[in-house]
């Protein structure tokens, strides 16, 4: 079977800095951080960290309320990021004539429902009741994002939910390609969503050692990859999806197209839970470049995972310089997670999402919050963004996603000429 072109022809986004796309690109490739100090309450305990939220967004009018009382709020934000892509790339939510029984959802999430698993466990065990809403079950489902989703838009293909770490939505968006590719659907609505609010999840991260502390004053710049004094990962919510539609669907109905997706590569590391390993992270790209008949002086720029973790940053530019060699000194690459947080299994999305809008825009957005005198040298050797830059010219870019079990997912993307 031949392979078909895949087109992205719709980006949907719940934000720190809101849904407008423009915006969200203006303010990253500003380096403006949306990190801020926040409260994680479990009355009568309280953790105070750097956190990304979303205050803007509301879910009542995104999404109305017999769906609101439906939904775990990662749920909710997914829901209204799909909405926003479907919407975007000109698509009704009625089905129209046309049939929509091949089109599907492919969504991510590393932690799905656990508000409402905190909930049942504070009502049942602090607060002593025995009884639980009769909506637990629904609220709770891992799934419940992409089955919401399928529901609304009369999507009637396949509807997977992946859990995958921090790579969650980084898959989720090539297992949709390569099903859009491969011609099994027409379309795809893809991305993910996620929300560690949760007080025993922020304890869980506050444990593991990763995550970076600041006060209030110093929020903003909490989260640092690649520099020297670089002090751990800062969580944030959000939900991002795209629309991946069959080219040849895309042009006959007249749709916009934001990009071109190519190319999807993964890997294991097989070593360690926690701990990431070079070899794996040069297999996924390689992979990559393999699966979109791309050479590593085809690429023009990389969105890093960038974590701002003391093992995690030193080992993705290792394995950068060795797959690119010589060309790694002059390959862009950035972190957007020291503007946005790490959004957990909803990253991925974002940072697909940053990385078209870069081949779009031709403009790359910065690692904020670095600067030449603060690169850690075990960073060394590419060409870092420590400002952002226009006016540049940008073919084709990857975007990198690598996950706690070793899991490591890179998606390649292209320009499309406006």
């Amino acid at each position: 079977m031949s392979q078909r072109r895949v087109a992205i022809t719709g980006l949907g986004l719940v934000s720190p800095y809101g849904g407008d796309l423009t915006d969200f690109f203006a303010r990253l490739t500003a380096g403006e951080s949306a990190i801020r100090h926040q409260r994680i309450d479990d009355q009568p305990r309280a953790l105070s960290i750097p956190f990304v939220s979303c205050p803007a967004f509301d879910p009542d009018a995104a999404l109305g309320n017999p769906l609101v009382a439906m939904m775990d709020r990662f749920a909710q934000l997914g829901m209204a990021a799909a909405f926003a892509a479907w919407d975007d790339a000109g698509l009704t939510r009625s089905a129209d004539g046309e049939s929509r029984d091949c089109w599907g959802v492919s969504w991510g999430t590393a932690l799905g429902s656990t508000l409402t698993h905190e909930k049942v466990y504070r009502d049942l065990w602090q607060k002593g009741r025995d009884r639980l809403s009769p909506l637990t079950v629904v609220l709770g489902m891992n799934n419940a994002a992409n089955a919401h989703i399928s529901i609304q838009l009369g999507l009637g293909g396949v509807s997977m939910s992946h859990t995958v770490a921090c790579a969650s939505s980084a898959i989720a968006i090539g297992e949709a390609f390569r099903r859009v590719r491969g011609g099994e659907a027409p379309v795809m609505l893809t991305g993910g969503s996620d929300v560690p609010q949760a007080y025993g999840v922020a304890r869980a991260w506050e444990a593991l050692r990763v995550m970076a502390c600041a006060d209030a004053d110093t929020a903003a710049s909490a989260c640092r990859p690649f520099a020297a004094d670089r002090r751990g990962l800062v969580l944030g919510e959000g939900g991002a999806a795209l629309v991946l539609e069959d080219w040849d669907h895309a042009v006959a109905r007249g749709a916009p197209i934001h990009g071109e997706i190519v190319g999807y590569g993964t890997s294991c590391d097989h070593s360690h839970l926690v701990r990431p390993e070079v070899a794996g992270q040069i297999r996924a790209l390689n992979a990559t470049l393999t699966d979109a008949g791309l050479s590593a002086a085809d690429i023009d720029y990389i969105s890093a995972h960038g974590t701002a973790t003391a093992e995690g940053d030193p080992v993705e530019i290792a394995a950068i310089r060795t797959v690119f060699g010589e060309r790694a000194e002059a390959l862009p690459v950035s972190a957007t997670k020291s503007m946005h947080g790490h959004l957990l299994g909803a990253a991925g999305a974002i940072e697909a999402i940053a990385t078209v809008l870069a081949l779009r825009e031709q403009a790359i957005p910065p690692t904020t919050n670095l600067t030449p005198d603060t690169l850690d040298p075990a960073c060394s050797g590419v060409d870092h963004v420590f400002t952002g830059r226009r006016g540049v010219s940008l073919r084709t870019a990857l975007s990198n996603s690598f996950a706690f079990g070793g899991s490591n997912a890179v998606l390649a993307f292209r320009a499309v000429p406006r």
